[in-house]
């Protein structure tokens, strides 16, 4: 059976691309090949299907271009019988000790095989460690549909490589790492993704090197985060500001670039745990990649503990103060809040008794509610506080002057009273000292 001749076809009309998961990855995909070629999306989620056909993105990550895309969206797996080239986009998330959590992959498999038809490229873009797409997608496929891989449907790898919020290294900016089972495939893949991938695509020549490219590439900068995270914690008890030092290494013209953080989020948080699982499994123990990933999951527990510090400082009970935390989102200008480390500082204040009023106007009050048991507050209904804690970058908070932060205090407190954490360094330094406010940075 030949597979040379979908990238033609669908170029031509004769033939359909479909979607499997629309979420922050795939239905920014699904839009942008929309406009060359016509695509069926397919989400389980009916609600979020009902959303983009009435031209609302919850992910913010098309905006207006969702009203006017010809996208045709469905939650019947049914239609994905239609179509020739199928991207798998689904989550891949951790269990809660930390092993990889195939069952979104799984579910998607069995999916895509009982719709499978003879012919068919799929392709995934779900990250995963080495070895899953050969080894755990196609036996499910091939189950599900009676079909032979490599004789009636080929299959591929391509990372996604979306970061949710950014404005500027969008879908089609982005360089597009591709491989395919063989070489027929692997260049019918390279050819489809061109069509919308401007900065073009790199092919690897095997499926498991792709796999590895992306899990890699986000461990390594979990690594230069937990690095960072470690310099920030030592420069707390020396009393210097992390900022400024990394300010001044950044003039060398090898610096990296990288700055301390929480880290959170369905990559960078979760792909390096995917990484050191395969190398257990081959009786490799990671020196390096779990240590970072230790530094950098206790980075909320260190943020809450410079707060209660910082409140008996300034001569308060924290038991009894008012904090408020801006921000639960686990980026700037971003809704997503999946594995936000944001909570990590919510639970470490708990254990001190202590309930912090939370606002985001990026982030969905549902989603927060039902994920982490966190009722969101308008911010214009945010209480009188004690202690302010900027958790997240969003550009709303990042305007604010000190006049405004002030005026986040309860009227009856000291300037020298009122405690303020600048978790992501959005404040200047001249500025938060004229201000007469306790601060802290990270």
């Amino acid at each position: 059976m030949k597979f040379d001749g979908i990238y033609n076809g669908l170029i031509t009309g004769e033939e359909k691309l479909a979607l499997v998961g629309l979420g922050y990855v795939g239905m920014p995909i699904a839009v942008e090949f929309a406009k060359h070629v016509q695509v069926i999306g397919f989400d389980i989620n009916e609600k979020r299907v009902n959303e983009y056909r009435n031209g609302i993105d919850a992910t913010n990550e098309v905006g207006e271009a969702i009203k006017d895309t010809t996208v045709d969206f469905t939650a019947d797996p049914t239609r994905l019988k239609e179509a020739k080239f199928i991207i798998v986009a689904v989550p891949t998330p951790v269990k809660d000790d930390n092993s990889p959590d195939l069952r979104p992959v799984e579910g998607a498999s069995r999916t895509v095989g009982q719709n499978l038809t003879p012919g068919t490229i799929v392709v995934f873009e779900s990250t995963v460690y080495p070895g899953v797409t050969e080894d755990i997608c196609i036996p499910i496929i091939e189950k599900e549909s009676g079909l032979k891989c490599g004789v009636d449907w080929k299959i591929g790898y391509s990372p996604e490589r979306i970061n949710p919020g950014d404005r500027v290294h969008t879908l089609t900016t982005i360089r597009k790492v591709v491989s395919g089972m063989d070489e027929e495939s692997a260049r019918e893949i390279q050819k489809v993704y061109n069509i919308v991938i401007k900065a073009g695509t790199f092919m690897v020549s095997n499926i498991k090197t792709a796999e590895a490219v992306k899990v890699v590439e986000n461990s390594q900068r979990d690594i230069n985060i937990a690095f960072m995270n470690e310099i920030a914690i030592i420069c707390d008890k020396l009393h210097i500001d992390t900022d400024e030092v990394l300010a001044g290494m950044n003039t060398k013209w090898n610096a990296l670039g990288f700055k301390p953080g929480l880290v959170g989020g369905h990559c960078i948080g979760v792909d390096p745990y995917y990484l050191t699982n395969a190398a257990e499994k081959l009786g490799y123990h990671s020196q390096i990649i779990l240590n970072g990933r230790q530094v950098n999951d206790s980075m909320g527990g260190f943020v809450a503990d410079a707060a209660i510090k910082e409140m008996i400082e300034a001569g308060m009970a924290p038991k009894k103060a008012t904090v408020v935390i801006l921000g639960i989102t686990f980026k700037e200008n971003c809704p997503d809040t999946r594995n936000s480390k944001v909570v990590d500082i919510i639970k470490r204040l708990n254990e001190y008794d202590i309930q912090p009023v939370v606002a985001d106007p990026w982030a969905d009050v549902e989603v927060a509610k039902k994920e982490y048991g966190v009722d969101l507050v308008d911010f214009k209904d945010l209480p009188k506080a004690d202690c302010v804690i900027v958790a997240v970058g969003h550009k709303e908070f990042r305007s604010m002057s000190m006049m405004h932060l002030k005026q986040l205090f309860k009227s009856e407190l000291d300037d020298s009273e009122k405690v303020l954490l600048d978790v992501k360094s959005l404040y200047r330094m001249d500025e938060l000292k004229a201000s007469g406010m306790r601060f802290w940075r990270l």
